[in-house]
C-alpha cells in the first residue's frame, strides 16, 4: 500500500466548536486512500455524569455533544469512504448507536454501518471494596461514599475488530483516547499485537491528535511570546501515518493556526509524567528518541517512536459522589465600588461564621483575584478608583441546606447589604470526584457489536 492512513480529528472534547470537523472532512475527501475522522470527546466526570443520566433514562447516556458535532458532517464522511472513530458513547454506546441512525435517516444518507465497543464498565464485576484496594495515589474510595461509575481504558484492539467487521462508524464508550487513532492503523496495517515499536508510534499519532486545535495553536497561544496567526478559525489536525509509523502533521488549506516544531513538541509532552514510559493500554510508549522534523509550512514528520510490553493492568477511572458546590455572585459599580464591595464580602462572611460556622467560604474578586485566593479572606480589589467589581462567593458541602444559606445571604445584599449591589446569580452544583485504579486485564472483556437495521 502506498497511500499513508489519513486520520482527521473532528473534536478533541465534548465542549469542542460543531464546525470543527467541516474543513478536515472536506481535505479529506479530497485524497484517496485509508482515511478516518476521529472524535475524542470523553472527560472523567463526563463519563460520570454519562453514568447518572443513563440510571434516570436508559436511552440516554451518551455525549450530549454527539448530535451537533456529528450531524454536520455525517453525509459528506458517509458519501466520500471516510470512517468515523469516536468515543461519544460515553456510558452508552448502544443508545449513541440507535442515535446516530436516526440522524442518518433524518439526514436522508444510506444507513452506515455502525459499530458498538463495550466492555469498559465495572459495574458488577468489581465491589466498591475490590476497587478501592486498587486505587493509586490515594486513599479516596476508602471514605465509605458509594461508587457512581467506574470504567476501564480499553485499547484499541476492539476498535480494530470493528472496522475489520466492515464498520463504517465505530462507537464506543471508554477507551484509551491514543486508541482511537491506533485502532484503526492496527486495522489497515495490521502491525501484530507485540510490534511495539509501531504500535508506540500509533499510540503517539492518537496522542498527538486527541486534544483537536492544541496541537494547531489552541491553548499554546500566548501573544507576544507564542503568536498563532487567525486563531479565531484555527484548522484542526490531520495525520498522515506510513506503515511505519512514521507521520506527517498538518492541518486543512485555508485555516487558521499553525503547525511548526514548538506546537507539536508542546503536545507531544501534553499530560507525560514520564516521557520513556508513558502507559497505555497496548503498550508503553517510550518518547527518548522522538523526532520532530519542520518539512514545510504548516507540515511537522514526527518519527523514532519506540515501544515496550504492554502493562500488566489497566486504569480505570472511578467516580464517587462529593457533596455540592454552591455559587453566588452581585456586582457592584460606580464611585466607591471597591469599598462597598469590600463591606459586602465582609457582611456575608460574618453572617455565615455564625450561621455555618466551620463552611469554608471563598471569595473572589472577578478579574482582580479569581484564582490565587484563599477561602474566609477578603480579597484585594486593587486601588480605591476600583469602579466595578464582580464578587463571587463559593463553598462546597455535603449538605444542600447548608450552601442555600450562603446562596440566601448574598441575595439578600440587594435590601440588607452596601449601596448599589445588583446582577445576582447562584447555583448549586451536585459535585462529583474521581480516582483512578489498576485493575488487572482479567476483568476487561471488551465486546463488538455491528448494529442491525443501522
Amino acid at each position: 500500500m502506498t497511500d499513508p492512513v489519513l486520520i482527521g480529528s473532528g473534536a478533541g472534547f465534548a465542549g469542542d466548536r460543531s464546525d470543527a470537523a467541516g474543513p478536515v472532512v472536506a481535505a479529506l475527501a479530497a485524497r484517496r486512500g485509508p482515511r478516518f475522522l476521529m472524535y475524542e470527546t470523553l472527560a472523567e466526570r463526563t463519563l460520570a455524569l454519562a453514568q447518572l443520566e443513563r440510571r434516570q433514562n436508559p436511552q440516554r447516556g451518551f455525549s450530549p455533544a454527539l448530535d451537533r458535532l456529528l450531524r454536520p458532517v455525517l453525509a459528506r464522511c458517509v458519501e466520500n469512504g471516510i470512517r468515523i472513530v469516536g468515543n461519544f458513547g460515553a456510558a452508552n454506546p448502544a443508545a449513541a448507536a440507535r442515535h446516530i441512525a436516526v440522524i442518518a435517516r433524518e439526514l436522508g444518507i444510506a444507513p452506515p454501518r455502525i459499530a458498538i465497543v463495550e466492555g469498559d464498565d465495572l459495574t458488577g464485576r468489581l465491589s466498591d471494596a475490590e476497587l478501592a484496594a486498587r486505587e493509586t495515589g490515594g486513599a479516596m474510595l476508602s471514605r465509605g461514599r458509594p461508587v457512581l461509575s467506574a470504567n476501564l481504558y480499553l485499547g484499541a484492539q476492539p476498535i480494530a475488530e470493528a472496522l475489520d467487521r466492515g464498520a463504517d462508524i465505530v462507537v464506543t464508550g471508554r477507551v484509551a483516547d491514543s486508541a482511537l487513532a491506533l485502532g484503526p492503523l492496527l486495522h489497515v496495517y495490521r502491525w501484530a499485537a507485540d510490534d511495539w515499536d509501531r504500535l508506540a508510534a500509533g499510540t503517539l499519532a492518537g496522542h498527538l491528535l486527541e486534544c483537536g486545535a492544541q496541537i494547531t495553536g489552541g491553548y499554546f497561544a500566548d501573544p507576544g511570546v507564542k503568536d498563532v496567526p487567525d486563531l479565531a478559525h484555527v484548522g484542526y489536525p490531520i495525520a498522515e501515518i506510513a506503515a511505519s509509523g512514521d507521520m506527517i502533521i498538518g492541518k486543512p488549506p485555508g485555516t487558521g493556526g499553525r503547525i511548526d516544531r514548538l506546537t507539536v513538541i508542546e503536545q507531544t509532552l501534553y499530560e507525560i509524567h514520564d516521557p520513556c514510559a508513558y502507559l497505555a493500554p497496548d503498550v508503553v510508549l517510550d518518547l527518548g528518541e522522538v523526532e520532530v522534523e519542520q518539512i514545510g509550512p504548516d507540515r511537522v514528520r514526527v518519527s523514532g517512536a519506540r515501544g515496550h510490553p504492554a502493562p500488566p493492568t489497566l486504569k480505570a477511572t472511578v467516580c464517587i459522589d462529593s457533596g455540592y458546590l454552591g455559587e453566588a455572585e452581585i456586582s457592584y459599580a460606580g464611585a466607591g465600588a471597591a469599598a462597598r464591595a469590600r463591606l459586602a464580602a465582609d457582611v456575608v462572611l460574618t453572617r455565615l461564621r455564625e450561621r455555618a460556622p466551620g463552611l469554608a467560604v471563598r471569595v473572589d474578586a472577578i478579574g482582580s483575584v479569581s484564582i490565587l485566593g484563599a477561602s474566609g479572606v477578603v480579597p484585594s480589589f486593587g486601588n480605591a478608583d476600583t469602579r466595578d467589581v464582580r464578587l463571587r462567593f463559593a463553598a462546597q458541602s455535603d449538605d444542600a441546606a447548608t450552601l442555600e444559606l450562603l446562596l440566601d445571604e448574598v441575595e439578600a445584599l440587594y435590601c440588607a447589604g452596601p449601596a448599589g449591589g445588583a446582577g445576582v446569580r447562584r447555583r448549586l452544583t451536585p459535585r462529583l470526584a474521581s480516582a483512578s485504579c489498576l485493575i488487572e486485564r482479567i476483568h476487561a472483556v471488551p465486546r463488538v457489536t455491528m448494529m442491525e437495521n443501522a
